[in-house]
């Protein structure tokens, strides 16, 4: 969703850089990778390193081995590597062209969430610290990185690239009609998404999510497409088939881009742990309940429709039913979420290095 629209950009300009696309694997299957390239309209990657799935330190170990590989093997050095996001494969190919002394530029550089369990806080730190361009996309950022003194023309504020690939497939994602697809009345229902270690790796924990799903269908429809680290877990505590039983719950595999955000559109509110749908519910202007205790993108609880309600189910659920009764109140307009941040990003990556 970040990348599609910067090779957008740089395919409607002339310049001398040319964009090359690494795939690392790290998401893998087709519903979490195969599936965007389609509906985004990625053309094939330039390389696809595999490195699939394993523990954080073996993943960037092999992260680190196979980009390195495929940089040395290059006939010359790319002008800079571009990473985006959190994830492991960020932090991974940032520390291996710093190492390489090729120029990084860090696509949604600034965000914090000041709780260094989250593996993606650590991906953020690191590669923050020794990236070349910091690409902000949401005012704290900048205040993230002034605070921990980085140098401001390492700085620039670009805005949001998921609003970018948002803006651009909400006509085609409306006119799926996902919610004739999935049976439920428009803006009638919730939608549930889980995927996060904190919230599905304990079996009690899980246990209760789905105590407080069932809590929830018994207020409206309930659609909830499941993550495959969720689904294994569901399946290792042997939870899932709790779930197929509850009346009124639509449980579907992970849903393309177009699906989930036509799903998303239609709903009456919407419960996540994730940080891209905080974002994403902001600008549709849907009621976002976040089961986490800290987010960082803090402009989503500030002047959007998000509230953080950590591990309280209960209030939860208090939120669920309140923000459900409510009317819609139109989406706040946030500096950059304008669907042309792939646009300023091309800009000042032609600026540095073209």
């Amino acid at each position: 969703m970040k990348v599609a629209p910067i090779l957008r950009a740089f395919a409607q300009r002339t310049t001398s850089l040319t964009p090359s696309l690494v795939h690392t694997g790290q998401h893998y299957d087709f519903e979490m990778s195969g599936v965007f390239f389609e509906q985004l309209g990625i053309s094939a990657p330039s390389i696809h390193l595999q490195v699939g799935s394993a523990s954080h330190g073996e993943q960037t170990g092999k992260l680190m081995v196979s980009f390195e590989s495929y940089l040395l093997g290059l006939p010359q050095p790319p002008r800079g590597v571009v990473v985006v996001g959190d994830v492991n494969s960020t932090m991974a190919c940032a520390l291996v062209a710093t190492k390489l002394g090729i120029a990084v530029a860090h696509v949604e550089a600034g965000l914090r969430s000041f709780d260094r369990t989250m593996p993606e806080e650590i991906n953020r730190l690191v590669t923050d610290a020794i990236a070349d361009l910091l690409l902000v996309s949401e005012p704290s950022g900048l205040q993230n990185l002034a605070n921990e003194g980085v140098i401001q023309t390492r700085v620039r504020y670009v805005g949001n690239l998921m609003i970018d690939s948002l803006v651009d497939q909400l006509p085609a994602a409306r006119a799926l009609g996902m919610a004739t697809q999935l049976g439920v009345a428009h803006k009638e229902y919730a939608l549930v998404t889980l995927h996060r270690p904190s919230n599905v790796d304990a079996p009690a924990r899980l246990k209760a999510l789905v105590a407080f799903v069932e809590r929830v269908a018994s207020e409206m429809s309930v659609v909830f497409p499941v993550h495959p680290r969720t689904r294994r877990k569901l399946d290792e505590y042997g939870l899932y088939q709790a779930l197929v039983n509850i009346p009124r719950v639509h449980l579907t595999p992970p849903l393309g881009y177009r699906e989930f955000l036509g799903s998303m559109e239609g709903a009456r509110v919407v419960v996540t742990d994730s940080g891209g749908i905080q974002e994403e519910t902001t600008y549709l202007g849907i009621p976002c309940i976040t089961l986490r205790t800290t987010t960082e993108r803090p402009i989503t609880v500030t002047q959007g429709t998000n509230v953080l309600v950590g591990e309280d189910l209960e209030a939860a659920w208090e939120m669920v039913r309140a923000r459900g009764a409510t009317p819609f109140a139109p989406a706040p307009v946030i500096d950059g979420w304008d669907g042309q941040a792939a646009t300023r990003v091309a800009d000042v990556l032609i600026e540095k290095w073209g």
